[in-house]
């Protein structure tokens, strides 16, 4: 069963590697940027599983993407 709910990156509860692209997205004040950004790329949802990974395996890109520079991450 896949259940979709609406969050944000704040209310998320990542886990394993996820964890730290999440924790770098909030130091650097992106996490609206980031919202937005999963809004625009899905617009019809994703779940839990698929955003942890993303988050853990899509890293560079998000940082590329939300102009977080490595002297930032």
């Amino acid at each position: 069963m896949k259940l979709h709910t609406e969050t944000n990156l704040m209310s998320f509860d990542a886990w394993s590697g996820a964890e730290g692209t999440k924790q770098t997205i909030l130091d650097n004040d992106k996490e609206d940027d980031f919202d937005s950004l999963i809004d625009d790329l899905y617009p019809d949802g994703l779940s839990e599983t698929e955003l942890n990974d993303l988050l853990w395996f899509e890293s560079e890109w998000i940082y590329e993407s939300l102009g977080i520079t490595e002297e930032e991450e």
